[in-house]
């Protein structure tokens, strides 16, 4: 396959990103960290104590007693938000603050990547949901290039309960708690978890990982984050 082709992102038309594609888009032709030639070390990968399973088993908490129900206060639940762009995504635990870049289709139905001499430039699909929308929003980024280590090189160290914040144009940041880290091999990648619709707002946070092939110079899949809308902060929401 010709590296141009390598480069891209595909987008069914239910705005789906394909996996395979995917993969290919962000984790071709980088070889810099994973050899280990200007950094000490690959980029960190997650452990099963972060993954999807490991959330889904956690101990319950005890069951509280029982409340007259004219006194409990209802529950907090998150905002419903419209569309609108988003300009930056910042994750405190893992150092990242990056302007965001839209990835739109080209006349193949093709979504480009986020160009790869940025080292701190993430992209979103501009098709789908925006982040804080009902839906499934996916953001996007390079864990390296030829100058080293690129916008979400940790990712694979993200540990669930931590906070991503994606600011929006309308003024209003969407807050979301990471349920989950999972890397997977492109060859079995499962695509309607990571992208299928959601009935709740949702958002993947996407960059290339699960080992390196030295031999065919990529990464053999990609590192997920899984998280979904707690709260919002700016305008109507309070700071």
């Amino acid at each position: 396959m010709k590296r141009e082709n390598m480069r891209r992102l595909e987008i069914s038309a239910r705005g789906v990103v394909s996996a395979s594609a995917l993969s290919l888009a962000l984790c071709v032709g980088v070889v810099v960290v994973a050899d280990a030639l200007r950094t000490p070390a690959p980029p960190p990968q997650p452990t099963a104590a972060q993954g999807i399973h490991a959330a889904a088993v956690a101990p319950a908490p005890a069951a509280a007693p029982a409340q007259d129900a004219s006194r409990v206060q209802p529950l907090d639940v998150p905002p419903v938000l419209g569309p609108a762009t988003p300009t930056r995504v910042r994750i405190p635990a893992i150092h990242v603050n990056a302007p965001l870049t839209p990835l739109g289709l080209d006349a193949t139905g093709r979504l480009a990547a986020p160009p790869e001499q940025n080292r701190n430039l993430a992209g979103w699909y501009g098709g789908g949901a925006s982040p804080g929308e009902v839906g499934t929003a996916v953001v996007a980024g390079h864990v390296d290039n030829d100058q080293g280590p690129a916008v979400f090189y940790r990712l694979g160290a993200l540990k669930p309960g931590a906070e991503v914040d994606v600011d929006r144009a309308d003024g209003v940041t969407a807050v979301f708690t990471v349920d989950a880290v999972q890397a997977y091999d492109a060859r079995a990648f499962p695509n309607d978890k990571v992208y299928g619709d959601a009935a709740r707002a949702e958002l993947r946070v996407i960059t290339c990982g699960a080992g390196f092939d030295k031999r065919h110079r990529q990464y053999l899949g990609n590192v997920v984050v899984f998280a979904h809308l707690t709260s919002a902060r700016g305008a109507g929401f309070g700071q």
